[in-house]
């Protein structure tokens, strides 16, 4: 087994140590599981098609062509 040091920024750290437990890295000091919810927030993330989108952009259409009432 190869032993390296890396220096990663700390508003990077959980993130990359996450990354490195998935990949099997075993992690010097590290003895709980690496806090952090990254897997529940990519699975709530969601994927849009062109067909999802049209009718808000019909609808956003519809409300510029709204106009101030004249008196």
């Amino acid at each position: 087994m190869e032993k390296l040091t890396i220096h990663i920024p700390d508003t990077k750290s959980n993130i990359v140590k996450h990354i490195l437990h998935s990949l099997g890295v075993d992690i010097q000091g590290l003895k709980s599981p690496v806090k952090g919810n990254y897997k529940q927030k990519l699975v709530r993330v969601s994927e849009w098609s062109d067909e999802d989108v049209k009718p808000i952009e019909e609808s956003r259409k519809q409300f510029d062509n709204f106009g101030a009432e004249e008196w």
